[in-house]
């Protein structure tokens, strides 16, 4: 009897077919070879309007207390003014950011909020020589020094400044140049320490003899330099120690004139570990005038 025929037929072996043969694979396509899905370009960020000098006089209206405008007085403010308090000028100059055009405005007004605020808007960069001493004359805060200076140190005017307000007759204008001293030991590097040291030793010998504004401001001075390195440290304590206790008639306000000794060692136990001095650190913060 015969076997069946698919019993005679053999199962051929997997190398039975030639290569040309053999199945083909396709290669599994790759998802950067798909297709491209078309994105629609991101939208252009609209820039905000630009704040007209009445809507921002208008804001500045709305925002004012009698309370401030008492603190203000007594802190020697003079001319018109809503009594906005800087917290509520720091809300504001962040909507407008910098705009050197509004500012010249708002300082025209006489406005004592108004020119507080130009302070913070300005572009020092774009402040000219006689600016600069317009408002240091004009300023309309005593506290307030420390931002016409600032904004003197971060522009292109800042030694020549120096130069002509350490020597003006203006007590206003000298007052604002040893503050610019200390801004300039604060955020210059390059600026030449002989001339800290000198500065240091000017203030020793004529801070008791000084009008009370510029006495005020060759204190906090004193306090800048002795944060600047380990050598104006030690000198400003030496010279801390000989001129002892400053006295600055700060009228009906709450200010108290620091000592100069314990202000120094206070600002580098802040600031020495991490940043190497107390100038450093401000070094690395915002702009004074922008940041309080």
């Amino acid at each position: 009897m015969k076997k069946p025929i698919r019993e005679s037929i053999k199962k051929p072996s997997k190398n039975a077919f030639p290569p040309s043969a053999a199945k083909v694979v396709k290669p599994a396509t790759s998802k950067s070879a798909a297709k491209p899905v078309a994105v629609k370009p991101a939208a252009a960020k609209v820039p905000a309007a630009r704040m007209s000098l009445s809507e921002v006089m208008a804001i500045l209206e709305k925002l004012g207390t009698e309370q401030t405008r008492k603190t203000w007085a007594r802190h020697g403010a003079k001319g018109p003014m809503f009594g906005v308090l800087f917290g509520e000028l720091f809300k504001l100059m962040k909507r407008i950011d910098v705009d050197h055009e509004l500012a010249r405005e708002l300082w025209a007004t006489g406005n004592v909020d108004a020119r507080n605020l130009a302070m913070k808007i300005a572009d020092p960069m774009a402040m000219t020589p006689s600016e600069l001493d317009r408002w240091a004359i004009e300023n309309p805060l005593r506290m307030c020094n420390l931002y016409i200076a600032t904004l003197a140190a971060e522009g292109p005017h800042a030694r020549s400044k120096l130069h002509e307000w350490m020597n003006s007759s203006n007590e206003s204008l000298l007052a604002s140049g040893w503050t610019l001293l200390g801004r300039l030991s604060d955020l210059d590097e390059s600026f030449p320490e002989d001339q800290l040291l000198s500065g240091i030793e000017s203030i020793e010998k004529s801070i008791h003899s000084a009008p009370n504004d510029v006495k005020s401001d060759m204190n906090r001075t004193l306090i800048t330099i002795g944060g600047r390195s380990s050598a104006t440290r030690k000198a400003v304590l030496a010279a801390a120690k000989r001129i002892g206790e400053v006295t600055v008639d700060h009228g009906q306000t709450a200010c108290k004139t620091p000592d100069v000794a314990q202000a120094v060692e206070k600002s580098w136990a802040r600031s020495e570990a991490k940043f190497g001095s107390p100038a450093a650190h401000e070094r690395s913060m915002k702009s004074m005038r922008r940041r309080c």
